[in-house]
């Protein structure tokens, strides 16, 4: 009887033990495609929770001057003025009116531009609506963007 053996058969048997080299670097390379883009989802999620943080802090600071404002409503015109220190204490009791809304502006900017990346604030006033209309604007740089974002409150007075 003879027996017959097939010159591959320990070949066969060695290519199925294991991993190639090179499937070995398909595997690296395609984790390493899936790392870097999970690392750019993490990136990019600080950089909308940063924005989300500054737009958050420009609608509070625009309805802060939407209150003063109607606290003051005596001198409402006078908030579309020049902002001053007039050193008003205890809620304004020192001052006068007029004297209250421009410290009003003056702290109001300095709290802006403290909380917003260069920020700005302007007040226009339309008083040729009835009630009177008020344009509060928050303008800050926004990491990311070439041009400034800006947050606009009107309320009407």
């Amino acid at each position: 009887m003879k027996i017959f053996h097939n010159k591959y058969s320990k070949h066969a048997n060695r290519r199925i033990r294991g991993f190639s080299l090179v499937e070995s670097m398909v595997a690296l390379v395609v984790l390493s495609v899936g790392l870097l883009g999970v690392a750019r989802m993490y990136v990019y999620s600080l950089q909308n929770g940063r924005t989300a943080l500054l737009n958050s802090q420009a609608v509070i600071l625009a309805a802060d001057m939407a209150d003063r404002i109607r606290a003051n409503r005596t001198a409402r015109n006078d908030y579309a003025g020049a902002a001053a220190n007039f050193g008003c204490v205890n809620g304004g009791v020192d001052c006068t009116p007029t004297q209250m809304a421009a410290n009003d502006l003056l702290v109001w900017q300095a709290e802006v531009a403290n909380a917003l990346p260069n920020g700005q604030a302007t007040i226009a006033v339309n008083v040729a609506t009835l009630p009177t209309t008020f344009v509060i604007t928050v303008v800050w740089n926004d990491a990311g963007s070439a041009l400034p974002a800006q947050y606009q409150l009107t309320v009407q007075i």
